[in-house]
């Protein structure tokens, strides 16, 4: 991650609508695919400083792999279990994890199969594997460039992916609709207008707010039509045939 970003990564996360949406995205999923008891273990991959495990706490025992160390924080380390390494084959922690974790991850590897792979190799059966990634290549924006994204997923990119990781799909949908458009409006922009070499802020208070709410809204009253469209994609996969 650039360290410019590396800078502002808290205060976005915690802050930015889009990051607050995609928690309450992924914590609603999870919410739907609770199995009668926790998770018991779950593993996020590219956890970054953990900002998401308050939210996960009440899913299972948690733990972190994140290779940028820049991005932790001490109370990070102090209050939960990360290690500082690259997720590859050698990483085993002899454990099996019921929930693993790939949290706009993928896009920027340039092996993700790999990394799927080791999903697969870790997974406790019955196991689920969540996976969220930046939507379709037309969307790509000077913020890609900024995040160190290498691509955008279109669905059957993804499901082969997971395919060849031997996984087996058990859900995939686009979200965040909206910003399908707004983010096509933005790349236009960009061709005209030689975009700042700079991160995102947060927008001013209310329309931070309005943006916040109106992609809360939009994912409660779109979710079931499973649009084919979105800036985002979110998907489900398991070890099983």
């Amino acid at each position: 991650m650039e360290t410019h970003y590396v800078e502002v990564y808290r205060e976005l996360y915690e802050r930015h609508w889009w990051w607050r949406a995609r928690e309450d995205v992924v914590v609603d999923a999870l919410d739907a695919l609770r199995p009668d008891r926790d998770w018991g273990d779950i593993l996020d991959v590219g956890c970054g400083d953990a900002l998401i495990f308050p939210r996960l706490s009440s899913f299972g025992s948690l733990e972190g792999v994140e290779s940028d160390a820049r991005l932790l924080s001490d109370e990070t380390r102090a209050r939960f279990k990360i290690h500082v390494r690259p997720f590859d084959e050698t990483f085993d922690t002899g454990r099996r994890y019921g929930l693993i974790l790939f949290l706009d991850v993928l896009e920027h590897v340039s092996d993700p199969v790999a990394l799927l792979g080791g999903a697969r190799r870790l997974l406790a059966p019955g196991g689920r594997v969540l996976i969220t990634v930046p939507a379709f290549r037309i969307l790509w924006t000077h913020h890609d460039a900024l995040n160190q994204h290498l691509t955008r997923y279109r669905k059957a990119e993804l499901a082969e992916q997971v395919r060849r990781a031997g996984l087996t799909l058990t859900s995939l949908r686009y979200f965040s609709h909206w910003t399908f458009p707004a983010k096509l409006l933005v790349r236009a922009k960009e061709r005209l207008m030689r975009p700042q070499d700079v991160p995102p802020g947060v927008p001013p208070r209310a329309v931070n707010e309005t943006l916040y709410r109106l992609s809360r809204f939009e994912e409660r009253l779109l979710r079931p039509l499973r649009l084919p469209f979105g800036s985002s994609l979110l998907g489900v996969a398991g070890a099983g045939p």
